[in-house]
């Protein structure tokens, strides 16, 4: 065992790592290894969607998993790789490489000061993959600069919208309506998180499919309104709060999972 598991606590703010001081983290340590951190993107959903959308379900989703196990929660990194989406106003983007630097550098500092396991709820499909890559470049970092953690470092991606629990709720609640980007099920949570959000929503024209992604010209092309395949109509404040639990859940047991085996 890494570590030994914190207790719920009663408070969000309690487990906010940017409201402790650096002596209350050390003795943090001094029980938990474990730390979570928010993941998401600055990038259009549709033309309702709210253009934060990936940073608010992860950041909302990482701080009621910080408050249901106690483990601290970083602030959130907002911005993410989403190239393929600026052709749209407002998306904000990070190459491949800046984030796989990005995540990299965030990692190495946690293990730097005895962090050991590093639970990322990420929100943004486009963050997968440089995210991984990023973990393995910060594990061969901390063998070569001889961290103390480095043979203990573990780093996990959960994303919450894949989560099978999540998974199936959505497709119970949307069907084919769900589709592949700004979905009801992610609208449904930021109805939510943020209830002025209802206002932007309307009905909107039957969505272009989902396809294949080859920058940001061709994705403006193939899906004019930033849609893929889904109908953000459908989504509801109640939608949202239920999903809130079942994915806060389902990643609960996976983050305590993580902070204790081997």
């Amino acid at each position: 065992m890494s570590s030994t598991l914190p207790s719920a606590v009663s408070s969000v703010n309690a487990i906010r790592l940017a409201l402790r001081s650096w002596p209350e983290v050390d003795d943090y340590l001094n029980h938990c290894k474990g730390v979570i951190l928010p993941l998401g993107s600055t990038e259009q959903h549709g033309p309702t969607g709210a253009i934060g959308t990936d940073a608010l379900t992860a950041e909302a989703l990482a701080l009621e998993v910080g408050r249901r196990t106690g483990v601290l929660v970083t602030p959130t990194q907002a911005f993410g790789m989403a190239e393929h989406h600026l052709g749209f106003a407002g998306t904000m983007s990070l190459k491949p490489a800046t984030l796989l630097a990005l995540i990299h550098d965030l990692v190495i500092s946690l293990a730097n000061h005895g962090f050991e396991r590093i639970f990322v709820i990420n929100g943004h499909g486009g963050n997968v993959a440089t995210t991984k890559a990023a973990f393995a470049q910060a594990y061969s970092s901390a063998i070569s600069n001889d961290l103390p953690v480095a043979s203990k470092l573990r780093c996990k991606l959960a994303n919450w919208f894949m989560a099978g629990s999540v998974f199936h709720a959505a497709r119970e609640l949307y069907g084919d309506q769900e589709g592949q980007h700004a979905t009801p099920s992610e609208i449904a949570l930021t109805l939510h998180i943020e209830p002025s959000l209802l206002s932007k929503q309307r009905p909107l024209p039957e969505p272009a499919p989902a396809g294949p992604i080859h920058g940001p010209e061709d994705f403006r092309r193939r899906h004019p309104d930033g849609r893929m395949g889904s109908n953000p109509y459908l989504a509801k404040p109640e939608h949202g709060a239920s999903l809130l639990e079942t994915a806060a859940t389902a990643l609960s047991e996976d983050l305590t999972s993580f902070l204790t085996a081997a």
